[in-house]
């Protein structure tokens, strides 16, 4: 699946998720719920997934925790926050170099709709 129909998938269960839960529930909820059926649909999902920093030749390992990793490729960071910042942009901008992966979504569910909570972040690292 490209990474763009891959993004396609999360963002439809995204929305009928947050069409279900509505917003003002915390992070974690929709995590695990969004996790649940992304693994429903048949996709390799996996959840606080270790980042290593690697400098000088020196692994430190785990620095940071990505909410969850779909089919090993899309990152996605989870938010319930009234609204996202650059510095929000910025985390999952470090993940996604880390990572050495090019496509990252941020999605906020405390929005009214959660069309408004969805933001793609393009790293310049093609993985091919």
């Amino acid at each position: 699946m490209e990474i763009d129909e891959l993004s396609g998938v999360v963002v439809d269960e995204c929305i009928a998720l947050h069409r279900e839960l509505g917003p003002g529930l915390f992070e974690n909820v929709y995590e695990a719920v969004l996790a649940g059926r992304l693994q429903k649909r048949g996709l390799k999902v996996a959840r606080q997934v270790p980042v290593p920093v690697e400098i000088d030749g020196e692994i430190y390992d785990p620095a940071f925790r990505v909410d969850i990793l779909v089919e090993s490729r899309l990152v996605l960071e989870i938010k319930a926050v009234e609204r996202l910042s650059q510095t929000h942009i910025r985390q999952l901008l470090t993940y996604l170099r880390l990572l050495r992966q090019p496509v990252g979504l941020l999605l906020n569910f405390s929005h009214g709709t959660m069309k408004d909570g969805i933001r793609r972040v393009a790293n310049d690292y093609n993985s091919r």
